[in-house]
């Protein structure tokens, strides 16, 4: 079974990959299931209808537009029924400050599949280099990993954490720090696992180049050895040669590790599939 499970559209500002296309690339791909991840990123973004915050290569930075996303999302699971399974998802890029909002969001809309991710504190920006600025590389997945702790001690409507040591991609893809903060890594996976939450694997680490996966292949391990089962496979493809990259080289490094099994989900229940 061919699946993607982070992939974005137009719908994400930093996208201009139309939904349709996507869908016809991953046909011709031979995915067989793939879910809309788009980009919400309260705090540093606004809702159609509000006033930007600011813009990004000259285009106003805003979330999903939400009811025609899953109007298209309808649309396509109509007519490409025959060919491919499409779910609704979105990837929440969370902060301590934002969670109620999230949570009317999540409450508004019915929807298969919800990534939870870090990409800013405090409204700093990681890709801009925000946060990081006058901080220590350890300050700096500390705070990371801290904010991500205090988010999932807080709100549980969510499927997965997305890229789960992100914060690698902008610090340095060299070291892992795995060992200096290994405690705090511990206390988010031992969250995940007794509230039935996964994490997934995100193929982008090659395209970052970045040496090693993401997360980290001792992050995988201790997972697994923590007792972790749910795992989902994603791309986080924004354009065309992104999508479905290195999915089923991944099904087999996870086999390697240990796991037993990948995982897809319907209306935020996860189903295991043998890898």
């Amino acid at each position: 079974m061919l699946i993607d499970y982070h992939v974005h559209s137009t719908y994400s500002d930093d996208s201009n990959y139309e939904m349709e296309d996507v869908i016809q690339d991953a046909i011709n791909l031979g995915i067989e299931e793939l879910v809309f991840t788009d980009h919400v990123d309260y705090g540093v973004k606004v809702d159609v209808g509000e006033t930007p915050l600011k813009l990004y290569k000259g285009k106003p930075f805003m979330n999903v537009d939400y009811p025609n996303y899953f109007k298209e999302i309808t649309h396509l699971q109509k007519k490409y029924k025959d060919q491919i399974t499409i779910k609704k998802g979105l990837e929440f890029g969370m902060q301590k400050h934002t969670i109620d909002r999230f949570q009317k969001l999540f409450d508004q809309y019915d929807l298969d599949f919800v990534l939870l991710s870090v990409h800013q504190i405090d409204d700093l920006e990681f890709w801009l280099g925000d946060y990081q600025k006058d901080k220590t590389t350890l300050e700096i997945y500390n705070g990371y990993y801290d904010e991500l702790y205090e988010i999932i001690q807080n709100y549980d409507d969510y499927s997965c954490l997305a890229h789960f040591d992100l914060i690698r991609r902008y610090v340095d893809d060299k070291e892992d720090y795995f060992e200096q903060t290994k405690d705090r890594i511990d206390l988010i996976l031992n969250h995940l696992i007794k509230h039935n939450k996964g994490i997934e694997i995100n193929t982008s680490h090659v395209r970052y180049e970045i040496d090693d996966t993401t997360p980290s292949r001792k992050i995988l391990e201790r997972y697994l050895e923590l007792g972790g089962t749910i795992i989902t496979i994603g791309s986080d493809s924004h354009k065309k040669e992104h999508l479905g990259f290195l999915i089923e080289e991944s099904k087999a490094y996870l086999k390697e590790i240990g796991f037993k099994y990948f995982c897809t989900y319907d209306k935020m229940k996860p189903s295991f599939h043998a890898l």
